[in-house]
C-alpha cells in the first residue's frame, strides 16, 4: 500500500548569537508547532541542525497533503506572518527548498 504525505521543507543560517533562541522557536515545542497544530492536517515538524556548520539547518514541517498546508497558510496568515517577521532577525540567509510528496511502501 503506497502513503503519500506532503513535505514542506526550508534552510535556515542562523546568526551564532540567535543559535538557542531560534532551536526553541522551530523545535518540537516551539511558536511555529503551536502555532501549526491549530490547523486540520498538520503532522509533525522535524528540525535538523547540520553536523559539520552548526549555523545551518533544515525544517521539514509534515502535512498529509499540500492544500492541507495551503489552508493553513490561508486561514492563519495574520499569525504566520508576525510569527516569520519576528524570526527574521535570527537568520542570515532562510531558503525554501521545494514542497515534497513523501511516498513510502508499507508491506
Amino acid at each position: 500500500m503506497k502513503a503519500k504525505v506532503f513535505a514542506y521543507i526550508w534552510e535556515y543560517i542562523v546568526k551564532e548569537d540567535y543559535l538557542l533562541e531560534f532551536k526553541k522557536i522551530y523545535g518540537l515545542e516551539g511558536d511555529w508547532v503551536k502555532l501549526f497544530r491549530k490547523a486540520d492536517g498538520y503532522i509533525k515538524t522535524d528540525l535538523h541542525q547540520d553536523a559539520l556548520n552548526t549555523s545551518r539547518f533544515l525544517t521539514i514541517d509534515y502535512w498529509e497533503t499540500k492544500e492541507s498546508r495551503d489552508n493553513f497558510r490561508e486561514q492563519y496568515l495574520k499569525e504566520f506572518e508576525l510569527l516569520d517577521q519576528h524570526c527574521e532577525n535570527f537568520t542570515e540567509q532562510e531558503k525554501f527548498v521545494g514542497d515534497f510528496n513523501l511516498c513510502t511502501n508499507r508491506l
